[in-house]
């Protein structure tokens, strides 16, 4: 004897070794033995199992789904019309008379290969799908079926790197914030797929995405300027009936600012003047947008939503309009107002009094790091170098020296860093290294680091609030208390010396104007908008720095391309992870044998991807060259592998205004 039974979701038929109560021992055609329960056995028949199921299968295939649920809603079952019912009783209905066993099999085969007809109530027995349910489901499957008909087309359109038009509608949420449930994902997802490629280097094959550096661009704009970086029409607008600083007295000395020349929001200027009793006076000036961008209007508003220019190579998104920023940026041949730090020298080269003043100042010129770097620097010190500012410059350069060694940070034996500045114009892209601590950094980053200290104490000492960086720890964060700088050595500081490029200076300057003249402060004590712009702008400022280091990776990519670069240097940092000298960026170089960090390599360049931002390298050699000191390795760089998690060292991230904007001319 043998039996037809349901096992798994699945028909199988098997003879009948031995039977027990509720269960029995089976035996396939292919002499595999089993044990089922009873219940699951379906029917029992004679016929032999060798080609029983093909057979069943031939008779169900000429069955007609449609014409079987037809029948079912006419005959009756159970005295039910439309009931429940078993295979095997259907199958008498439908054939007329008692179904063979294979008539019978087909037909549970076939009710159970179209569930949308037939609701499976249990084994072997379903009932027939009411009519409306049928008729959705129905359509339901020829939506599906015209689906995968037009996916087929528009796989085999991507697939030969045609961009389909109905993908070209969703392209930016493909590109940036895809949902994996559309249709469209779905689409680009198979094609990549069966192309081998990722997603996103099908979009660039199909000229999607023509421009790599715009793909990045993009990804940050649409995160952090949605509605793009274009000014409101009312934060485009000065209000004149405003500046009040006509009215502020006119400084003796005329100032000058040391910049890079694609510097064009010039907010800070030195001046030095020699009073009749010995005393050399060291102006800090610094442009004073406080006195024009009242605290919620639209330029203000504007700034608080921004909270800091964005920098990336070529280009640049300032937090203020070009309207706010002309009448306070500090250039040349114009008078501005600005907020003034004096430091009051004696001939031992002690500070023996400071002043702070709110007053305008002639901006005598702006003198720019490329043109100024070949009378003034190391070599230059000692002897005049024929620059008109060249003895002020040397003053200011040994003022700043003596404040370094107060604040206990002065180590002439230390390896100085090199800071590599991004110019870009036209798509080629320039990177020049400026050794830093060279003396036009140090002199703008210790006068800064000395204006943003004092100005911090200035406020605690009135018990005015401010926005304060500190260090503890390690730890470099934001708070409105006046704590430690642990990094810099000084008992606070307060970013106060960009306000044309950072909220934070900005806030801080309404603050210290209105100690300078004695007036209520803009933001009270435990004010609830000076803690959340404190918030926000540690939010921004981070993203905004991993943006720009983001596309200064892109560029040393771009570089590589441009200068089609087959062999590098670079030196081991650990493990696998190098630093190469051109253009200086971090990779990891899989497969590179061990070796001691320090140690100087070359490397095949074997593929450059600025798109996936993907470097892959081969090791060629070690070179017969001095590996690096530990201490020179200790310096962290600024390019590193965006797995990594490297900090820039304090004086950069303290004193950043002396760091040119990196923009293109």
């Amino acid at each position: 004897m043998n039996v037809f039974f349901e096992e798994d979701g699945s028909f199988k038929v098997a003879s009948i070794m031995t039977e027990a109560q509720g269960s029995m021992q089976i035996e396939s055609a292919s002499g595999k033995r089993s044990k089922v329960k009873t219940n699951h056995v379906l029917m029992r028949f004679e016929l032999p199992l060798a080609g029983f199921m093909d057979s069943a299968q031939a008779e169900a295939a000429k069955l007609d789904v449609d014409f079987l649920w037809a029948c079912c809603s006419e005959f009756s079952f159970s005295g039910e019309a439309g009931g429940e019912f078993g295979f095997a009783e259907f199958a008498d209905e439908y054939y007329g008379r008692t179904p063979t066993p294979i008539e019978a099999a087909a037909v549970a085969l076939k009710l159970h290969s179209a569930p949308i007809y037939f609701n499976r109530k249990g084994k072997g027995r379903y009932k027939a799908a009411p009519a409306e349910i049928l008729k959705a489901a129905l359509a339901g499957l020829e939506k599906k079926r015209l689906l995968a008909e037009k996916m087929a087309a528009l796989v085999t359109e991507l697939k030969a790197h045609k961009l389909p038009e109905e993908l070209r509608l969703k392209l930016d949420s493909l590109l940036y914030e895809p949902d994996k449930n559309s249709f469209e994902y779905k689409t680009l997802d198979t094609a990549a797929n069966e192309s081998h490629l990722s997603q996103i280097k099908l979009l660039q094959a199909c000229g999607a995405i023509p421009s790599a550096h715009d793909y990045h661009l993009g990804a940050f704009l649409r995160e952090h300027f949605p509605s793009g970086t274009d000014f409101s029409a009312a934060a485009s607008v000065l209000d004149t009936s405003d500046l009040s600083w006509s009215d502020l007295s006119l400084a003796e000395a005329e100032a000058f600012s040391i910049d890079d020349s694609s510097t064009t929001e010039i907010d800070d200027a030195f001046s030095i003047s020699y009073l009749n009793d010995g005393i050399t006076r060291v102006g800090i000036h610094i442009a004073a947008p406080a006195l024009g961008i009242a605290v919620g209007s639209a330029l203000d508003q504007a700034a608080m939503q921004r909270l800091s220019t964005v920098y990336i190579p070529g280009n640049k998104i300032t937090m203020l309009p070009e309207v706010a920023i002309r009448p306070f940026s500090l250039d040349a041949g114009e008078i501005k107002p600005v907020l003034s730090l004096y430091l009051h020298v004696n001939a031992a080269g002690e500070i023996v009094q400071r002043d702070s003043k709110l007053e305008r100042i002639k901006i005598a010129d702006n003198l720019r790091h490329d043109a100024l770097q070949p009378f003034f620097n190391e070599a230059t010190l000692s002897a005049d170098s024929g620059h008109p500012y060249w003895s002020k410059l040397v003053y200011l350069f040994n003022l700043a020296e003596s404040l370094e060694k107060a604040r206990g940070k002065y180590d002439p034996t230390k390896p100085q860093q090199i800071d590599y500045n991004f110019y870009v114009v036209d798509g080629i892209v320039s990177i020049v290294g400026r050794q830093r601590g060279a003396p036009m950094d140090k002199l703008v980053a210790e006068l800064m680091i000395e204006a943003n200290n004092q100005w911090g104490a200035l406020l605690s000492a009135h018990q005015v609030p401010g926005l304060y960086r500190a260090q503890a720890g390690g730890k470099v964060y934001m708070t409105t208390k006046a704590e430690p700088h642990q990094g810099l050595g000084v008992a606070q500081y307060a970013w106060s010396t960009s306000p044309l490029r950072r909220a934070v200076d900005l806030i801080n300057q309404r603050q210290i104007i209105s100690v300078v003249q004695n007036t209520p402060p803009s933001y009270a004590p435990n004010s609830d908008a000076l803690n959340s712009h404190m918030r926000h702008f540690e939010l921004a400022y981070q993203a905004y720095s991993e943006f720009q280091q983001r596309m200064e990776r892109f560029w040393c990519l771009q570089y590589l391309i441009q200068e089609n670069s087959q062999e590098v240097h670079a030196t081991v940092w650990r493990e696998n992870l190098v630093r190469l000298d051109t253009p200086p960026y971090m990779t990891k170089v899989y497969g590179l044998p061990e070796m001691k960090p320090g140690t100087r390599i070359g490397l095949q360049v074997q593929e450059v991807d600025p798109l996936l931002m993907e470097l892959r390298c081969k090791f060629i050699a070690v070179l017969p060259e001095a590996p690096l000191s530990e201490e020179a390795l200790s310096l962290a760089p600024e390019f590193l592998e965006e797995a990594e998690a490297i900090e820039l060292s304090e004086t950069e991230q303290a004193a950043d205004d002396s760091q040119p904007e990196q923009v293109a001319p």
